[in-house]
């Protein structure tokens, strides 16, 4: 892990005020709601108490389902923008919640919208988080995208869909090895909708998982990967047509 991470007066105050928006529009959200007691609304860190979560929404899902939403986005959007954990709770519940279709489409706005404010938050003072913190895997991801530049989207959907790299470092290194953001949202909304898929699907039998890990078996692991190496191809095609021609 890296050491000596230095932050200007200026940084500070970006990060603090992003996080000031948040804290204003979820502190609406919560008065909007009938007086009634909270104690359960709690990031859920474990699949029981992401159990007791869901029991407790359904109720106010049924009755006041835009603050719902507006409460789930913002939360999603918040864990995003900050790489704070457990946003696959966050895709379980949303399924359970709201069916498959309907999940779906949520998840992967407030996904999309997440990984585009930690872009553009890195963007202002991401830089010496990434360098402390992550220096061989920015040098290996500077070199791909530079290696990979004429079929940019194809290598972010490979990104996504596969475990090469952690999406939270995609999000924060993309602005600084400059890949355009058009080029990272199509990326970041397309490649999300597999895993998403399997996730909130999952969600839809949350009292049946034991563990996390049973979300991803071989055979959704393999169709993953399957997409991944689809979506990469072309690159690999175009560049074996290159060899040829010389």
């Amino acid at each position: 892990m890296g050491k000596g991470v230095q932050l200007s007066g200026k940084e500070v105050a970006v990060a603090m005020g992003v996080v000031a928006c948040f804290v204003f529009g979820l502190t609406g959200v919560y008065l909007s709601m009938p007086a009634s007691d909270y104690s359960f609304l709690k990031m859920p860190r474990s699949l029981e108490e992401l159990q007791i979560l869901r029991d407790h929404l359904e109720t106010y899902t049924s009755d006041y389902t835009l603050q719902v939403l507006v409460g789930y986005c913002m939360v999603y959007i918040f864990m995003q923008t900050f790489m704070i954990p457990g946003t696959i709770f966050m895709s379980l519940l949303a399924g359970a919640l709201f069916g498959v279709v309907r999940g779906m489409v949520l998840v992967v706005f407030a996904a999309t919208a997440g990984a585009s404010s930690c872009y553009f938050l890195s963007k202002l003072i991401g830089r010496p988080l990434v360098f402390s913190f992550w220096p061989e895997k920015l040098s290996f991801f500077q070199a791909q995208v530079a290696k990979r530049r004429e079929k940019l989207l194809n290598y972010m959907l490979f990104l996504r869909v596969t475990p090469t790299l952690p999406n939270t470092f995609i999000n924060l290194a993309s602005p600084i090895v400059d890949v355009p953001y058009h080029t990272f949202f199509l990326g970041t909304f397309i490649g999300l909708i597999p895993a998403a898929y399997v996730t909130v699907r999952a969600g839809l039998a949350l009292g049946e998982l034991r563990s996390v890990n049973d979300l991803y078996d071989f055979q959704s692991i393999a169709i993953l990967f399957f997409i991944g190496v689809v979506s990469v191809t072309p690159t690999l095609l175009s560049k074996n047509e290159i060899k040829n021609v010389d």
